[in-house]
């Protein structure tokens, strides 16, 4: 499963269009917004999963940078929050 961070979304954007999007590239297993969490209106950036890693390799290529509603897109395989991610170790002088 290959998670997928867009960026950069019109705010009229729903989890219907953002899922239609990446629908043209392979199978997509969830298409997510992220929202505020009082008023529920979009932040502007969402998630796709998509369980082939071509087809989601071909999704990213073609939609980064693509303009959709007067957007630019970010595309780009997603990373695991801050808080998950290995800490480095700090050298000690």
């Amino acid at each position: 499963m290959v998670k997928i961070f867009v960026g950069n979304l019109s705010f009229d954007i729903d989890e219907h269009d953002l899922e239609e999007m990446f629908a043209e590239f392979g199978d997509v297993e969830r298409a997510s917004l992220a929202r505020h969490e009082r008023s529920r209106h979009s932040r502007g950036f969402g998630f796709v999963e998509m369980p082939d890693s071509d087809e989601a390799a071909q999704a990213i290529e073609a939609l980064n940078g693509k303009e959709v509603m007067g957007r630019a897109l970010t595309v780009n395989e997603s990373q695991p929050p801050q808080s998950e991610r290995p800490r480095r170790k700090k050298h000690r002088r």
